[in-house]
């Protein structure tokens, strides 16, 4: 009789986070900011279709960075949650971190699984209270792990290089127009030069809590783009990625 192949828990855990890790890094980078009326998010996006930034309920928003056809599994869990608990109680028992908690548990469960491939995501989830410092900002790995941010995010794709510009440039309390300009910027910078992501490339959103309708979501158009990023200079697009994550593969013809 053969001895059964064997591998130590630790390596399979190890296995699988570089497996999961090496999906998320082939998406492209999300940012999230904090400013002085909300939270943004912005992310190189090209497809108008498949959004990576979505709405939620009415203060909070998901944003993810991945696999689509997995991140997209989880907004719509979401927001079946959401509404479930809403109605069953009251609307302000749904909560960015219970939320939170709920993908947390999911994803821990499906990467601790030695029945199925860990989901290749990272996800935010974001809400806005009625100050500025009420407002919270969860990221959340593809083993389920939560952290708590505070001014600025990133994930996805070269997130060191793009966190460190912002590290170095974000400023608290400002306002829409420069937390979109500098969170645009961090997304084109590299290491070896930085480019101007072309506006229709962009899918920014924003948490607005001075929207007076309960709903807080809000998507800007390429035209509010153009006005609030200004002249940035010649565009030059992002070389095509040889296995974009966040784009699903186009399936053929039935």
């Amino acid at each position: 009789m053969s001895t059964p192949y064997y591998v130590s828990p630790e390596q399979l855990m190890k296995d699988r986070a570089d497996f999961a890790r090496k999906g998320i890094s082939r998406g492209r980078s999300v940012v999230a900011v904090q400013y002085a009326d909300g939270v943004l998010f912005v992310s190189e996006n090209p497809s108008q279709a498949l959004h990576k930034v979505s709405e939620i309920y009415d203060r909070i928003a998901f944003a993810a960075v991945g696999r689509y056809n997995e991140f997209e599994n989880l907004r719509i869990a979401g927001v079946r949650l959401a509404d479930m608990r809403g109605y069953a109680y009251d609307r302000r028992d749904v909560t960015g971190r219970g939320l939170a908690n709920a993908y947390a548990q999911t994803l821990g469960t499906i990467f601790s699984s030695g029945g199925e491939k860990p989901y290749e995501v990272e996800l935010f989830v974001g809400e806005i209270g009625d100050a500025p410092a009420d407002d919270q900002l969860y990221r959340l790995t593809y083993d389920g792990q939560v952290a708590d941010e505070h001014g600025y995010a990133v994930m996805g794709g070269a997130a060191d290089v793009v966190a460190g510009y912002l590290k170095e440039r974000y400023a608290e309390g400002a306002a829409l127009e420069a937390a979109l300009q500098v969170a645009v910027a961090a997304l084109g910078h590299s290491e070896a030069d930085d480019r101007i992501i072309p506006v229709e490339d962009l899918e920014v959103a924003v948490l607005d809590r001075t929207r007076t309708q309960p709903r807080k979501f809000s998507r800007l158009s390429p035209a509010r783009l153009e006005a609030l990023l200004g002249d940035r200079g010649a565009a030059v697009s992002a070389p095509a990625e040889a296995d974009g994550s966040d784009e699903p593969p186009v399936a053929p013809p039935a």
